[in-house]
């Protein structure tokens, strides 16, 4: 190779390295962010607004360990996922659909999740008596009528001031009508029902663990 080709091909190695380094990491802000607006939402998916306000609540609650049921392509899962990196804490994702499961697998590990989320493929009333240790936050999003199966699988691992989130509580109301009595009535718990974002003109519930 000549002096003028090896200057060509060093030239050309120099510009790819350059162009890679100006990309955003795939952990950063800017590239997460990018990535989400572009995300491939399904009618399973949890709305914008939704995911950003549980990744407020779990940073301002701080919470250390979570757990959502449900997971769908990952999209809450990375929002979830961005406020427990914040926090230092870690979640828990459970899909019983073994494609999704995969799809929120590959998607998480595309903005530099996976050490942050993990995601479990079966079914939650299966694998919740299972997860280890103690709880304090967690996000149900699965089969409406097993609401309150969810929560009672896991009530016991969830510690004092522990955040439960329930999603679609207005639109399926009825099939959850156990679950929403149980926490609006229960002395245990403080619940609100809120919309955050009136994409599928629904809204979720929001307790606080009392003791």
């Amino acid at each position: 190779m000549n002096r003028t080709a090896v200057v060509a091909v060093t030239a050309l190695f120099s510009c790819a390295l350059i162009a890679r380094a100006q990309e955003p990491a795939k952990n950063s802000a800017e590239f997460r962010k990018a990535f989400l607006e572009k995300f491939q939402r399904t009618g399973l998916s949890t709305a914008p607004e939704d995911a950003m306000m549980l990744r407020i609540l779990i940073e301002s609650a701080n919470a250390k360990r979570g757990i959502e049921v449900g997971v769908a392509a990952g999209f809450g899962a990375i929002n979830m996922g961005i406020g427990f990196e914040r926090t230092g804490g870690h979640l828990y994702s459970l899909e019983i659909d073994p494609k999704r499961a995969e799809d929120s697998r590959q998607n998480v590990a595309k903005v530099g999740l996976e050490k942050t989320v993990t995601v479990m493929e079966g079914d939650a009333l299966k694998l919740l008596p299972d997860l280890k240790g103690e709880f304090d936050f967690i996000f149900i999003d699965a089969n409406k009528p097993d609401y309150m199966k969810y929560l009672k699988a896991i009530e016991p691992k969830l510690k004092r001031g522990a955040v439960v989130v329930g999603d679609n509580v207005i639109v399926s109301a009825k099939a959850m009508a156990d679950f929403l009595s149980y926490l609006q009535t229960s002395p245990d718990y403080d619940t609100v029902i809120i919309r955050a974002s009136m994409e599928k003109k629904d809204g979720m519930s929001i307790s606080y663990k009392i003791k």
